[in-house]
């Protein structure tokens, strides 16, 4: 892009924050990734070095010397450490306090050993909500003090700014939310934006907010015979689905909802058989679904890889050389690009001093104005009555067979 901008990235994956930065012209100088086919993917869109390893087994001066720069020439080091062991379901399946021992949270402390040995000008650190539950926020403490560290024995100032966006808030027609960590070396202070999106309901005139984007502005002008592979929906609960009406789960089908009584209240994750509505954002998309685990498409099938892609904002021009599986996987395990975008907008000009550009975010969709009603759900398969009854509803947060067998096991 011709930009002077130079970025290093770690835990790169697919590339969804270096998408974002690339947007705002910053250049990815070198991306550091272990997963093959991320490299193979990122490799194929685009023309950053790459280096496909383990980041435990390689040095700051491999990567610099990759990168082609020194220590303090890097304008913005980035990156995601893999998050499972401060994720939402790490947390409530262990409820403890030993997330920093799990072995997976050691990238935190080669994130920390990149910065210290190649002092880049600012840094960003992206990580899932759970990074700072309060009283299990031992991930973001031990950030803080490995930064103190650093500013102890190498003379810098780094500062660290610390929130939680969902990137709904922001255009992105999906709800995700992250915890952002952002710095510079010497020390200027930043301001997170403010939100610009907001429900329907919640836009009155004189706040400056705009609806959320939706799901039919991103997707609506593709369709199953454009997306290419077979997206049928297969395995036991396939044929249920189309009963259920479009921004719902199987919740229609308990006692307290309008179908059906078929299953028990909250007795399964929320996205069990979860719909999209065309008029509402996506809900989160997941890396690694079930067979049952949404959300679908409202034509009753999964998303294609170019639908999630969108959902995720990435560039256009993306192309995905494997599977369905494989591309969710690396999709869903991304951060959307244009909230990387206006972060990295908000870096440059708060931290680097570049000009503002207040255009709108070129990685946003466009708005639509032909959204199409509502799909009208379907009959229940007559293979699905025999589960026709009353079933018990989920007793609450603490009480359910999980936590009651990690009870008796500790006691």
């Amino acid at each position: 892009m011709g930009s002077s901008l130079k970025a290093i990235s770690l835990f790169t994956g697919v590339g969804g924050l270096d998408f974002g930065f690339e947007a705002a012209g910053f250049r990815t100088a070198v991306a550091l990734e272990m997963e093959s086919t991320a490299c193979s993917t990122m490799r194929l869109n685009r023309s950053w070095k790459v280096i496909e390893s383990d980041i435990a087994n390689i040095s700051s001066e491999e990567i610099l010397a990759t990168s082609g720069l020194k220590p303090k020439e890097v304008d913005v080091l980035i990156g995601g450490p893999p998050c499972q062991p401060f994720s939402k379901s790490s947390y409530w399946a262990t409820g403890d306090s030993s997330r920093l021992h799990d072995p997976r949270a050691q990238t935190l402390k080669h994130f920390l050993r990149v910065l210290r040995e190649t002092l880049p000008r600012t840094f960003l650190l992206e990580n899932v909500l759970g990074f700072s539950y309060l009283g299990k926020s031992e991930g973001l403490d031990f950030i803080r003090r490995g930064i103190a560290r650093i500013n102890s024995k190498t003379g810098t100032n780094y500062s660290i700014h610390v929130q939680a966006l969902n990137a709904v808030n922001f255009g992105v027609p999906q709800t995700r939310e992250r915890i952002f960590v952002v710095g510079s070396r010497d020390g200027r202070p930043f301001n997170f934006p403010a939100i610009t999106h907001a429900e329907k309901n919640a836009v009155v005139e004189g706040t400056g907010l705009q609806p959320y984007t939706t799901v039919w502005d991103a997707i609506g002008d593709l369709s199953e015979e454009t997306c290419g592979p077979d997206l049928r929906l297969r395995g036991k609960w396939a044929d249920l689905l189309p009963s259920i009406p479009e921004g719902n789960n199987y919740l229609w089908h308990t006692s307290r909802g309008r179908g059906q009584p078929l299953f028990g209240w909250r007795t399964r994750y929320w996205n069990f058989l979860l719909k999209l509505a065309k008029d509402q954002p996506s809900w989160t998309i997941q890396a690694q679904p079930g067979p049952a685990t949404g959300p679908f498409h409202w034509d009753n099938r999964r998303l294609s890889a170019k639908e999630l892609s969108r959902l995720q904002t990435f560039p256009e021009d993306l192309i995905f050389p494997y599977g369905l599986g494989d591309a969710q996987r690396l999709i869903g395990n991304a951060v959307p690009s244009a909230l990387a975008e206006l972060l990295a907008r908000e870096i440059k000009v708060q931290l680097l001093g570049r000009r503002s550009n207040r255009e709108r975010l070129t990685l946003l969709p466009i708005i639509r104005d032909d959204t199409p009603s509502a799909e009208k759900p379907g009959a229940v398969p007559r293979k699905y009555l025999t589960l026709l009854g009353k079933h018990a509803e989920h007793p609450g947060v603490g009480r359910g067979v999980g936590a009651m067998r990690r009870v008796a096991a500790n006691a």
